[in-house]
C-alpha cells in the first residue's frame, strides 16, 4: 500500500505534497492513522459498529427517532 507521488514537470513541492495528501485520504489512510491512534476495546468497537448500523438502516427507511424533553 505504498502511495509514490512523482514530480511532474513544473510542479512545485506544495503542489506535490497537496497531491499526496489526496492521494492518502482516498486511500482511507488519515481516517484509519485516526481511528488507531487510540486503543479501542472491543465492546466499544462492537457498540460504535452497532450504532452505525443502525443509524444506516434509520436512514435506508426514513424513519428518525426526536428525542423527547421531560
Amino acid at each position: 500500500m505504498a502511495i509514490r507521488v512523482k514530480s511532474r514537470s513544473g510542479e512545485t513541492v506544495e503542489q506535490m505534497m497537496r497531491r499526496f495528501k489526496k492521494l492518502c485520504e482516498k486511500e482511507g489512510l488519515i481516517k484509519d492513522i485516526r481511528r488507531k491512534e487510540f486503543y479501542e476495546k472491543p465492546s466499544e468497537r462492537r457498540r460504535r459498529a452497532a450504532r452505525k448500523s443502525l443509524n444506516r438502516r434509520l436512514a435506508q427507511t426514513g424513519e428518525f427517532f426526536t428525542r423527547t424533553e421531560k
